[in-house]
Parts: C-alpha cells; structure tokens; sequence
C-alpha cells in the first residue's frame, strides 16, 4: 500500500476549515497564523507558499514577515514580543533553518509556548514526555496520525526511528511511547543499522541521507514512513529507496505527496487549537 498523504491532508484541512467556520461564526474569531522568514534560501520560501496555501485552503488568516539575511537578532526578537503580546495573532512560525549568526534555540525560545504552532518551544516538548500533547511537533503528530488513519494500532508495536532530530525523531519517539509502542532510536553513530532497521515493524526514517535504506535492510511486511526530501540528479526522493523496498513493505510513504503535505496540515490543526485555547484564557 502506497500511503497517499496528499489524500491525508486534504482531509485534516476539510475538518480544520469546518472548524475555523464554527469558531467565526460563535465566537467571531478568525484563527491567524504569523510566519517570519530570514533571507531569500529558495527551499524555505517554497515551503512558506505551501503554508500560505493551506491557510487560504482552511480560511485562517496569514501573516509573512520577512528579514534580510544579515537581520540582528535584537530585531528578530523585537517582532517576537510583538506577536506574542498581538492578541489577533495565535500561531507564530520561525521558518527553520535560521543564518547561522543567530541562536536558533534561543530565537524559539522566545516564542510564547501557546503560540508555539510548531511545537519547538521546551515546554511543548517537555510536555510530550509526560503524555500530554498539547501543541505537538507538525511532523511527528502527522506521522502517528497517518499511521493510526491507516488502521494500525501502535500497542506493543516495535517502531526503529533512524534520526534523533529535536523536531522530527526525538519528540516522535516520546509519541510512540504514550501509545506503548516499542521504540528504538538509531542516529549517526549507530552501530550496524540494519542489524536494528531488520526488527522494525514499523520504520520511520528521518536523517536526510537520500535512498539510506534498502531492501535488505527491512523484514517482509514494514510499515516505513519516510521523512528524508533529498534531491538527487534534480529529482526530489527520498531517504527511502523507494523502487527497491516497495513490495517488501506493506505500506509505505512516497517521496513528495507523503509526509510533507500532512506536516502542513498537521500545522493548520495546530493554529486552530491555539485559537481555541485563548477562548479558555
């Protein structure tokens, strides 16, 4: 089975714009996210227009702010403390990855955690290791949701997540564990990889090493999920060797129309709950 997340994500924007229509209507409330972007990097601004595509898509206003390259971080985080203290404002998104001239840690950071919409704050993230998952990474709740879409209960499940990224494989790891799947993590330093990526059930690949895992690194029936969006000779793939695995696995997602247009989604979802958590105060 070829998981078709392009598919997924329409359906999450169909209920997310349900949403945002019943929020206008009862409360007068239009959900707005705020995106901030540093320098002209082509891949970040392709996936800024996704954003702003799915924002028309669902009805939730959009806001850009965009910098130059050389921007002084007192500056970036001026406008931080502007649309944390904006109260039209309930998702605020960093663009990622920042110049290197500038703290990225520090930088989100200072985004308010119930503005967070992208779930990088500490204390979103903290909060995954105790079971609540108020504002989870876009990623990894885009994952558990196609995952649990298709039909697969996660109890007792082994999952192997290749990549241990702040955003994509740790948090991810802490959602398999709320669900009592069985986790192992692998990263770079990872002695014989496929020696573990052999025993998954299901394989999450997260490192940006284009087609890293082959047939023969997968037992007959895995459910692999591929987060890796590497070019090679111009054409996107992933870091799945998509032809090669393909019958062996018995779901897989492909490299584009995957992973990434729920993770888009997954953020509209995000928008609107911190919409809807301001209701509460």
């Amino acid at each position: 089975m070829i998981i078709d997340g392009h598919k997924i994500a329409e359906e999450i924007q169909e209920e997310v714009a349900r949403g945002v229509k019943r929020l206008r209507e009862y409360y007068g409330v239009t959900p707005c996210l705020a995106t901030i972007l540093v320098g002209e990097d082509p891949a970040s601004k392709t996936y800024l227009s996704m954003k702003r595509r799915a924002c028309e898509r669902t009805t939730i206003h959009y806001e850009e702010y965009l910098f130059p390259e050389r921007v002084q971080q007192e500056e970036l985080i001026k406008l931080i403390q502007e649309l944390n203290n904006d109260l039209k404002i309930h998702g605020i998104l960093i663009q990622l990855p920042l110049p290197a001239h500038l703290d990225e840690d520090f930088v989100l950071e200072r985004v308010s955690p119930k503005k967070d919409v992208d779930g990088f704050h500490p204390l979103n993230l903290g909060n995954l290791l105790i079971g609540k998952e108020n504002m989870p990474p876009c990623t990894p709740s885009g994952i558990v949701f196609m995952l649990e879409k298709i039909g697969l209960n996660l109890k007792g499940i082994h999952v192997v997540v290749v990549g241990r990224s702040k955003i994509v494989g740790r948090p991810l790891a802490a959602m398999f564990l709320n669900r009592d799947a069985t986790v192992t993590i692998c990263h770079s330093k990872t002695k014989d990889l496929k020696r573990y990526t052999n025993q998954a059930d299901i394989l999450v690949v997260a490192v940006g090493r284009a087609k890293l895992i082959t047939k023969e690194m997968i037992k007959e029936g895995t459910v692999i999920i591929d987060v890796g969006m590497n070019r090679v000779e111009g054409k996107l793939c992933g870091d799945v060797d998509f032809e090669d695995v393909k019958e062996k696995a018995s779901a897989i997602t492909p490299v584009p129309r995957g992973v990434g247009p729920v993770t888009v989604a997954m953020l509209m979802k995000n928008t609107l709950i911190a919409a809807k958590s301001t209701l509460r105060g």
